[in-house]
């Protein structure tokens, strides 16, 4: 990862030829590189510049192609996705440049085009100036087969971003999907931080699962080089090695503490005193100890791991007893984590424990944090929210980062136009079959402003207009048609690069972040449902799906059958 902090959504100068004018665009130096270094032109697959060697070969290596990144399927067994990633898209594609370096390794793999040393100057000299790409905003709601991206340009250029381009928002829209999901189960009122940094896949995997997830709907996050690096919220406390490291309160070095005021007094004696006043004298001597050297170096964010030993019978009477001493002192206690056991009995637990130290002592400890961690889940947020738990906030790492219920949201991207031809692939499997051409996707809002269904049209059809009624048919099943009459019509596509940023600036994170909040909010929720939710309709024009039967019909082979030769059975 690059060492500078990302500054995301910053405004960048405009090149001195467009400046100020209405087709501005901005220099490609002036764009952040990728965030990750592994992203250059060789981070690609090596078929793709196999078919751009034959491509180059051929002749129509600038032919002008159209290519559409798209998924079949929502992942999770849900009905929505959130794309993200598009940013770092933009990133590459401003920084697009074959090295010597790379040419150098591509002469030792290349199956025969080493010696073709007019194929590698054409290489050096590419970059994406004569690109055009359109996307759906990042942090956009999207659906099955809408296009996310559509690459316009040279057809030799288009095929060697298709893998980084996947791979630059496949998991980032997974991710972003995961992390909306477990906030709908959890609440809008729970705070959810990102732990996954040690269980994900690597450290791309884990600062990538930080960004992403934030953008998401999570909080926060443990990963402090993705605080640095996206100025999302870290938070962490301690683990069970710190508590298990105290012995007893000989460990602790210094007894005293600064008041809030300023004033040095014994907190070791008023810790202890606290617990006998609260009747705890059979806890762990260590982890007392542990907690009360914790919060000297934290008074005022103290929050403790309360599992180690026993959660009930030592853990939350330890904390209750640093807690009211920081208290009197002026200072005010964040709360517990919970790592394990049954989560939602403990939390009524602690919360009940809570109330009665705050009868006890007068002090407001009812109102401390209850967090919790453990190998969390959407199911298990489902589960705890129907139980009526008593967690403020959740720590969760390996199921959000891994996305465990579903690793890969299988974005494709597919040629769909080529010197304004359209192009198509069929397959026995209907839904591998692509719906040809450049297309232009609108989505229908009722009168409420939710999304009613998507409709996909040629481009240069007339687009849909408010109050005016549009046929809308099923992609794939022409039986499943109606009619729909929206109130507003939005396009999802903006062009996003034309040779060079084509938008004002980059939105930041936290733009981009309210921008799939405010998506999220707009939809039905039986679209959001966790189990059996409605689908979303995903639909062509009549006249887009008039054009892509007769596309399919003139290129599917028409099978022969003789009856004098029979029929092998396999």
């Amino acid at each position: 990862f690059i060492k500078k902090k990302c500054n995301m959504g910053e405004k960048r100068q405009a090149t001195s030829g467009d400046e100020g004018g209405p087709n501005k665009r901005l220099h490609a130096t002036t764009i952040e590189p990728p965030t990750n270094h592994l992203v250059n032109p060789l981070l690609t697959d090596l078929y793709q510049l196999t078919m751009a060697y034959a491509y180059y070969k051929n002749g129509q290596h600038e032919k002008h192609a159209v290519f559409e990144l798209f998924f079949r399927k929502s992942p999770f067994n849900g009905e929505f996705t959130i794309f993200a990633g598009l940013e770092e898209c933009i990133r590459h594609i401003a920084h697009f440049k074959f090295t010597e370096e790379h040419i150098a390794h591509l002469k030792t793999i290349m199956p025969s085009a080493p010696e073709d040393e007019g194929f590698y100057d054409y290489l050096r000299n590419l970059d994406c100036s004569k690109l055009k790409l359109y996307s759906v905003p990042e942090g956009t709601v999207v659906f099955p087969r809408i296009p996310l991206l559509r690459v316009e340009g040279p057809l030799i250029l288009g095929q060697l971003l298709e893998t980084t381009f996947l791979a630059l928002t496949n998991y980032p829209s997974l991710i972003a999907t995961n992390a909306a999901r477990m906030r709908l189960a959890a609440g809008e009122d729970k705070t959810l931080l990102e732990f996954g940094l040690r269980r994900a896949q690597g450290p791309d995997g884990g600062v990538s699962a930080s960004r992403y997830s934030y953008l998401g709907g999570f909080d926060g996050t443990s990963n402090v080089l993705a605080g640095m690096l996206f100025s999302v919220l870290s938070k962490g406390t301690h683990a069970h090695a710190y508590v298990s490291s105290f012995v007893s309160s000989d460990d602790i070095q210094c007894d005293d503490i600064r008041t809030a005021d300023g004033e040095k007094v014994n907190f070791v004696h008023l810790v202890k005193e606290s617990r006998r006043a609260l009747g705890f004298d059979q806890t762990n001597e260590g982890e007392l100890a542990a907690f009360i050297a914790y919060a000297q170096a934290f008074p005022s964010g103290f929050l403790a791991l309360v599992d180690t030993y026993d959660t009930v019978g030592s853990g939350v009477p330890n904390f209750l007893a640093v807690a009211v001493a920081l208290f009197k002192i002026g200072y005010t206690p964040s709360g517990i984590r919970l790592d394990s056991g049954d989560l939602s009995y403990l939390s009524k637990k602690v919360r009940k424990m809570f109330k009665t130290a705050e009868e006890k002592t007068g002090f407001p400890v009812s109102k401390c944090t209850i967090v919790a961690s453990n190998d969390i889940d959407e199911d298990t947020l489902h589960s705890l929210r129907a139980q009526g738990h008593e967690i403020d906030s959740f720590g969760i790492g390996t199921k959000l980062v891994t996305c465990a219920g579903q690793p890969a949201l299988g974005c494709v991207y597919k040629l769909v136009e080529i010197d304004g031809k359209p192009r198509i692939k069929l397959s026995q499997d209907v839904t591998k079959v692509t719906i040809p051409g450049k297309k232009a996707v609108y989505r229908l809002l009722d009168g409420r402003d939710r999304p009613m269904l998507d409709l996909m049209q040629l481009e240069d059809d007339t687009a849909p207009e408010p109050g005016k009624r549009v046929l809308a048919s099923h992609p794939f099943d022409e039986t499943k048609r109606c009619h729909a009459t929206p109130s507003k019509v939005v396009k999802l596509h903006t062009l996003v690069w034309d040779g060079g940023l084509a938008i004002d600036r980059l939105p930041t994170l936290d733009e981009i972040k309210e921008r799939a909040k405010s998506q999220m909010n707009s939809l039905r929720r039986d679209h959001l449902r966790h189990l059996n939710p409605t689908p979303y309709k995903v639909s062509l024009a009549a006249s887009l799906q008039v054009y892509f039967r007769r596309l399919w019909l003139d290129s599917a082979p028409i099978a022969e059958l003789h009856g004098d030769t029979g029929m092998e059975e396999d």
